[in-house]
């Protein structure tokens, strides 16, 4: 059909229509963690000195992406407790309260959808809407982003520079067993650490530091991408349970409706960003859509919409979020707990 990212997307759409008709679908982990390890692995072959050099002049431009991305998940956290104070809080309690705050700021936070879960078990919040709010905007975000992306292309001529595309380009032996072993030295040791998303992370860094410093063992085969991405749609798609469906209806709508709010209110944002810096709208746009790492690195690879300078600003929102969530919400809650 001639669709966007059609190895993600593909198998994404049909695990979830599967899964919500009751099907027995699974993911395996280690197929989703070889998925990310591939994927990280190539996404770091776009790392080339002169690209290191940009990424870093975008300092500024990152930091005010970071901003962004926090203010933008308050404020739909606030508006999502807003519309559904008298679903979060069951009772009158400080307690009932407590959990109603928190459900609605961990589920409106820009994040990924284990780490705000998780973060919001911790808080006292219902983990139940929290996750489904994270995999609803996901997938809302991962389906309808790309196909906006290609119509960018067809009428705006949104093509990158050919600096931005990878330094290694053909798959070569032995190079690419190199690669793998030094990929999946960098993933082993941020699991041995308890990073967050380590494959993912671990294998990029790695790969990005061989790329800066001149090392082009390899670059990674279109097969092996295309079944990354196949896994990675699949551990997507089983997210959507049959019980999804039934999930707080009303609160399921709010959330599409902020989720697509947020995405056109970040594609204004990346296209005044693009106008700051000079850079592509479509790269900046992609850089601060309210998605996934991985999902949004997808889109600007196989699209060749700047996967660098995407990569770089969705990594670091990540972190950003990570860190900064929880103690945002304490600072939060502290004056509404106080009498």
């Amino acid at each position: 059909m001639h669709t966007p990212i059609p190895w993600m997307l593909g198998p994404l759409l049909v695990t979830a229509a599967g899964s919500l008709s009751g099907l027995p679908t699974r993911s395996a982990n280690s197929l989703r963690n070889g998925g990310q390890w591939i994927i990280g692995t190539t996404l770091g072959l776009y790392f080339t000195p002169q690209v290191g050099a940009l990424v870093v002049s975008l300092w500024w431009a990152i930091g005010v992406g970071i901003v962004w991305a926090l203010a933008l998940g308050f404020l739909f956290g606030a508006w999502l407790h807003r519309q559904h104070a008298s679903l979060l809080t069951q009772g009158e309690s400080a307690h009932c309260a407590q959990e109603a705050r928190a459900t609605s700021y961990f589920s409106g936070a820009i994040g990924g959808a284990a780490e705000m879960t998780l973060l919001a078990e911790r808080a006292g919040a219902r983990t139940d809407l929290v996750a489904a709010a994270h995999s609803l905007r996901l997938l809302l975000v991962v389906v309808l982003l790309p196909f906006g992306m290609t119509w960018f292309q067809l009428h705006w001529d949104l093509h990158v520079d050919t600096m931005l595309l990878p330094g290694p380009r053909v798959a070569q032996w032995p190079g690419l067993l190199y690669l793998a072993l030094a990929s999946g030295a960098g993933a082993w040791l941020m699991t041995r650490f308890k990073r967050a998303n380590p494959w993912f992370i671990g294998a990029m860094l790695a790969s990005i530091a061989l790329t800066l410093s001149g090392q082009h063992w390899s670059a990674v085969p279109t097969e092996l991408s295309n079944a990354a991405q196949l896994v990675i749609g699949v551990s997507l798609g089983v997210r959507f349970e049959k019980k999804f469906v039934h999930t707080a209806p009303r609160w399921m709508v709010s959330v599409m409706l902020g989720t697509l709010v947020m995405m056109f209110a970040s594609a204004a944002m990346g296209w005044a960003m693009a106008w700051a810096t000079g850079l592509n709208p479509a790269t900046l746009i992609l850089g601060t859509a309210p998605g996934g790492i991985a999902e949004m690195a997808i889109t600007a690879k196989v699209l060749e919409l700047g996967v660098p300078v995407v990569t770089a600003f969705q990594v670091c929102r990540l972190v950003a979020v990570l860190l900064l969530v929880a103690p945002m919400y304490k600072w939060f809650q502290a004056p509404a707990a106080s009498p």
